[in-house]
């Protein structure tokens, strides 16, 4: 083994996957990539052979001995009970940055936007993909979104430090925290803190629908845009695809010791074994691991042959187009054709770059050390339930003559709308019920001895009890939102 080698993890993959594997590592080995591989199966053999996660316990072994994984796309089986492996894998491992650049390769790949250079930096780990899910009611279902400030900061922070190592201008942040004011909120608020450490780096806001418009109709505009997880997902699709395809995209999943690069495309199985798949996306992932580890030169070399064949207009089908492309080719022809530019620069489109430090970014979280601590105090709880038996007045005077000891009914709500006191007879109303209690005396601290002593009420009464949530103020601030229309 040669000692300047780096050691790194492949899976070839299902589908089409074990096809642009092949040609992927052809380009990296004729280019000179000083790699040491070891294979590990993951994906639909074994979700099959009954391991509900997609990935064994060996397979574990090998990504954190070696710390780079190089990742074909994979197959879930149809129906329920195999869980995401690309999300087990991310949170896991703690690859909490998704990075995708989304470029336009104008002239010679058709789109709508020629001049589009952008890169998506996506929370990966937190938002609604903490997969945390219940069915609460015979009509109500819930998924938890849950954002911390350590995901906010890590994330953020990674942004605006991806900008200054590969001198991009401008870092960008999309929230709904208009509407999501404390979860949103918090991410738009850490994104302005950090902001402000980077002076040299322009920085802007927009509420993520109007982002996604302005987005889609005129992404010249952005140049590094991060976001939560859900709205990262989307978009950096949608990115992908506005440049003239989602097959050319790669991504890379940063942690702080663990790293994944991929294509964003899926497995394709249609076009299993008929040599039409095109690399590129498992490529560009591959560019980016290569930056990673420290060998930007080759990662120079990959990506300018690429651009080259591209220009040269030797294409495979999925982007070859009459009057643009000069030749159709198959996956291994087109790994060929690469190949044979290695060495060769793009005489139109811009030339690839990297950084000769290779991806550095650190962003480990550390708690404050201001020594000042936080008052969090009980003033209340939700309770929710579920019932059917009439109008919401006529739940509300069930529940205020359960109020007990230090606690009082304060409101109703149906869906996040309040419906009792002074609700609307139209606000339509399933069986899922948000019942405010709080501190008869404003202020007043909540034990938990009065929090039992009120379920012990309302269960008495016959109302069935689906969870809590306690009120809590920190500093004084509330720590809870408002009922719409309270």
């Amino acid at each position: 083994m040669n000692e300047l080698n780096t050691k790194i993890t492949v899976a070839r993959g299902d589908g089409i996957g074990p096809e642009i594997m092949d040609a992927t590592l052809r380009i990296l080995d004729a280019a000179g990539a000083r790699l040491d591989i070891e294979y590990i199966d993951i994906g639909e053999r074994v979700y099959l052979a009954g391991n509900t996660s997609g990935i064994a316990t060996e397979a574990w072994d090998s990504l954190r001995r070696t710390k780079v994984f190089l990742k074909a796309p994979i197959t879930t089986p149809q129906g329920g009970g195999f869980k995401s492996l690309n999300v087990t894998v991310r949170k896991t491992l703690g690859l909490y940055a998704n990075v995708r650049p989304c470029v336009s390769y104008h002239p010679f790949v058709d789109t709508k936007h020629p001049i589009m250079d952008m890169v998506i930096v996506r929370e990966n780990e937190e938002d609604l993909y903490a997969g945390i899910e219940h069915r609460q009611t015979r009509q109500v279902y819930q998924c938890l979104k849950l954002i911390t400030r350590p995901g906010c900061e890590k994330i953020v922070r990674y942004a605006f430090e991806y900008a200054r190592q590969h001198n991009r201008k401008k870092v960008t942040c999309f929230t709904k925290d208009n509407i999501m004011k404390m979860t949103d909120g918090l991410f738009h608020k850490v994104f302005d803190e950090i902001a402000a450490e980077y002076p040299q780096i322009e920085n802007e806001h927009w509420i993520v629908d109007i982002g996604a418009a302005k987005l889609a109709d005129t992404p010249e505009k952005f140049d590094v845009v991060v976001m939560p997880n859900l709205y990262g997902d989307i978009l950096s699709d949608v990115a992908a695809q506005i440049t003239g395809s989602v097959g050319l995209a790669g991504s890379a999943n940063i942690g702080e010791h663990v790293a994944m690069f991929e294509a964003i495309h899926g497995s394709a199985p249609d076009i299993a074994g008929r040599n039409i798949a095109n690399p590129s996306g498992l490529l560009h992932g591959a560019i980016m691991m290569l930056v990673h580890i420290g060998q930007p030169r080759v990662a120079e070399t990959v990506h300018n042959a690429w651009l080259r064949t591209i220009e040269d207009g030797i294409h495979t089908p999925d982007i070859y187009k009459e009057g643009i492309s000069s030749r159709s080719v198959g996956t291994g022809e087109f790994a060929a054709a690469v190949i044979e530019r290695l060495g060769r620069s793009p005489e139109k489109l811009r030339s690839a770059e990297y950084p000769d430090s290779g991806e550095s970014i650190s962003t480990v979280y550390t708690p404050s050390t201001d020594g000042r601590s936080i008052r969090k105090e009980t003033i209340g709880v939700d309770i929710f339930l579920e019932w059917s038996g009439g109008t919401p007045d006529d739940l509300g005077h069930i529940l205020q003559a359960v109020n007990s000891c230090g606690l009082k009914l304060q409101m109703i709500t149906n869906r996040g709308v309040k419906v009792f006191p002074g609700g609307m007879p139209e606000t339509f109303c399933t069986d899922h019920w948000r019942c405010r209690f709080l501190a008869t005396n404003v202020g007043t601290r909540v034990s938990t001895a009065q929090i039992v002593d009120l379920l012990s009420r309302v269960d008495a009464v016959g109302l069935d009890f689906i969870k809590l949530e306690t009120l809590c103020t920190f500093d004084g601030e509330p720590g809870y939102s408002l009922g719409q229309g309270q």
